[in-house]
């Protein structure tokens, strides 16, 4: 009997430690990937205000394929929006702002799962023939330990998709 008093204020005291270090961790994750584009930048503009443009370069347009989509009517700029139903999963992307000089910013909506605010920023090169494009997300955590450690491998899990769609960008925006 002794043992398993002891043991349960063990675990009371381990669980205890575990959430107050847990407070000292941030409850937001950042994504952040950056690239050039060799096109003007309405040219990028072009392909990132309009969601149905989306398709062959946004690694997350189709999470589950299953789904289907449907767009709002019209599907480029602020306050378009797109939504997927599937087996696996459902959400909402939304353009929160949408400006040709500066990108767009959107919010990504997933049942079940915390909003993510995401933006893609565009900035002509020095020469001015190219698009420095900066593509971020932020992730809000929460307060419980086990979401705030998942903040530790969102860069590995969601920068290499990041990175995939970047390229195919740049290869569409290039015409190659």
């Amino acid at each position: 009997m002794r043992f398993v008093k002891l043991l349960l204020i063990s675990v009371i005291i381990f669980g205890v430690v575990v959430f107050l270090t847990s407070l000292l961790f941030p409850s937001t994750a950042v994504v952040e990937r950056t690239g050039v584009i060799q096109a003007p930048i309405d040219t990028v503009y072009a392909h990132i205000a309009n969601l149905k443009a989306w398709d062959p370069w946004n690694p997350w347009t189709r999470p589950d394929t299953t789904a289907t989509l449907v767009y709002s009517d019209p599907a480029i700029g602020t306050g378009a929006w797109y939504s997927w139903d599937g087996k696996e999963n459902s959400g909402k992307v939304t353009i929160l702002d949408s400006d040709p000089a500066k990108g767009v910013h959107y919010l990504l909506d997933i049942k079940g799962v915390r909003p993510v605010n995401s933006g893609i920023e565009l900035k002509p090169t020095r020469d001015g023939k190219g698009t420095a494009i900066f593509w971020h997300m932020e992730i809000k955590l929460g307060m419980l330990p086990w979401w705030k450690l998942r903040g530790f491998v969102a860069d590995r899990v969601y920068g290499p998709a990041m990175n995939n769609g970047l390229t195919k960008l740049s290869k569409i925006c290039e015409g190659k």
